[in-house]
């Protein structure tokens, strides 16, 4: 199949190895070249959005925020511009639920096929090509997509139409961010308390209290290892439209709301393009405490 894919980050690179691995031919555009290479190398074409979308049967998204994909999809010149009848577009990246339903409907004045589709798995899901991927769409955009999919992904859902992909991943996001904090906390707490912090992540992960972030990325916090599986502005920015869309519902999170604020004092704090799991750094100057020397 021929596969057209924009944004090779760090989810995005792993993503697209696994359908280079599979065989499929590759279209790829990334606004800073250099961080495509990689694939290049492995034998991905990097061509001009134009050309991607006019010669793929399957367009995939994975970018940074919701203006970058109304940009590239419904701006003068984006995808669905130039998309072939009949073609599919996939954008796994976390976004507004109302623009998936928005990209959705302009998709189908062009016969073209679309699902929002946001994964979870991080990094390491990524890489392992065991990602979680929440589908809204129909079942014959789903059809579709399935073998692209299954190359990176261990369980593909279809949680109903458009924009229930994303609000699926909403739900995926404020489970984290509670997850996140315990996990801070509960490492603040285990060192000021003489715990050997290796031997408390190993001990509770066997437990009900386990969770990735505190089995994968508690590890992370201890170790000082701040790289970025998941950025935390992207973070944020997810947090933000959870708010948002909980807003529109009439919803309060308070829980959503306290997390959102202390990744925001990180990212005043310079920490913004470090992973999620340095979230441990704005607890500790809060408390004037470190769980380790760095």
């Amino acid at each position: 199949m021929n596969i057209g894919w924009i944004g090779t980050g760090v989810m995005g690179l792993s993503m697209c190895k696994h359908i280079l691995k599979a065989g499929h031919t590759l279209r790829i555009f990334n606004r800073t070249a250099e961080k495509a290479q990689p694939l290049i190398d492995l034998g991905a074409h990097f061509v001009t959005i134009q050309e991607l979308a006019e010669k793929s049967d399957a367009v995939f998204l994975m970018l940074g925020y919701p203006k970058d994909v109304e940009q590239v999809v419904l701006g003068a010149h984006g995808v669905l511009q130039y998309m072939k009848p009949n073609a599919l577009l996939v954008d796994h990246t976390t976004s507004a639920p109302q623009l998936a339903e928005l990209i959705y409907a302009e998709a189908l004045k062009k016969q073209v096929h679309s699902l929002d589709a946001p994964v979870s798995g991080g990094d390491i899901g990524a890489r392992e090509g065991r990602l979680v991927v929440m589908c809204g769409g129909t079942q014959e955009a789903l059809q579709l997509a399935e073998p692209i999919l299954k190359v990176y992904s261990a369980n593909i859902q279809l949680l109903g139409p458009a924009g229930k992909g994303q609000h699926t991943k909403m739900v995926n996001q404020i489970v984290l961010a509670g997850n996140m904090i315990g996990t801070v906390e509960g490492l603040l707490y285990g060192h000021k308390n003489g715990l050997d912090l290796e031997q408390l992540i190993n001990t509770i992960k066997s437990g009900a209290a386990n969770s990735t972030a505190w089995s994968v990325l508690g590890l992370r916090m201890v170790q000082g290892n701040f790289q970025p599986g998941f950025y935390v502005e992207h973070f944020i920015k997810d947090l933000e439209i959870a708010i948002n869309e909980a807003n529109r519902a009439n919803l309060a999170l308070p829980g959503l709301a306290l997390v959102k604020q202390l990744y925001h004092a990180l990212a005043a704090q310079g920490g913004g393009r470090l992973g999620t799991q340095a979230l441990i750094l704005a607890l500790e100057k809060l408390n004037n405490y470190e769980i380790g020397k760095r």
